[in-house]
C-alpha cells in the first residue's frame, strides 16, 4: 500500500445547508480528506492509502454517498502530488475553470 495525494474539485461551492451536513459526517473528520474553500470554489485535499491511484480515488468518492447535491467535477494531481506519488509525468489534466468563469486569455 502507498499513500496517494490528490485534490477533488467540486462543481460548485458548498451551500450553507451542505456545510452544516458536512459538519455532522464523521467520515470527513478522520484526517484523510479536508475541505478548502475559496471565492467561488471548493475542493477536498485527499491523502488515501491504496494499492493503486484509482482505488484511492474510488474510496474518496465513496465519502460523498451521504452528501446530497455535492458533485465532483475533476480530480487533480499537482506537481507535489506527482512527486510524492512517484509519477514521472502528469496523469490528470488541470481542472477546468468553474462554470460561468471567463475563458483564459492568451
Amino acid at each position: 500500500m502507498r499513500k496517494w495525494y490528490f485534490t477533488l474539485h467540486l462543481q460548485e461551492p458548498l451551500t450553507e445547508e451542505q456545510s452544516n451536513t458536512l459538519d455532522h459526517l464523521d467520515r470527513f473528520n478522520d484526517g484523510r480528506i479536508g475541505l478548502i474553500e475559496g471565492p467561488g470554489t471548493a475542493e477536498f485535499i485527499c491523502i488515501f492509502e491504496a494499492g493503486a491511484l484509482t482505488d484511492a480515488i474510488a474510496e474518496a468518492l465513496g465519502f460523498f454517498e451521504d452528501f446530497p447535491g455535492v458533485l465532483i467535477r475533476s480530480v487533480e494531481l499537482d506537481w507535489i502530488a506527482l512527486e510524492e506519488n512517484g509519477m514521472a509525468t502528469p496523469a490528470v489534466v488541470p481542472a477546468p475553470p468553474p462554470v460561468g468563469a471567463a475563458p483564459p486569455t492568451a
